[in-house]
């Protein structure tokens, strides 16, 4: 099993991370933010890759709702 690197210093004052990507919905392409508990970015990038199916429907969802602010979505670790 892989381990993870420890977290840096900086990853370390900013506590948990969060991992952003792009969704396109629509004839426009907004940024999401999904704000996790993790302690570094790779375990942060993992989480989306391996939850990648639940994290697109809640940011579809999101965005059908229409209170998305100002083109950003944000989501947060379920």
């Amino acid at each position: 099993m892989k381990r993870f690197p420890p977290p840096t210093e900086q990853e370390l004052r900013e506590g948990s991370q969060s991992v952003t990507f792009q969704i396109a919905h629509g004839n426009a392409r907004y940024s999401c933010r999904l704000q996790t508990d993790l302690p570094t970015q790779a375990q942060a990038r993992k989480f989306l890759l391996a939850h990648w199916i639940q994290v697109e429907k809640m940011a579809r969802d999101y965005l059908e709702s229409g209170i998305h602010d100002a083109g950003e979505v944000k989501l947060s670790m379920p």
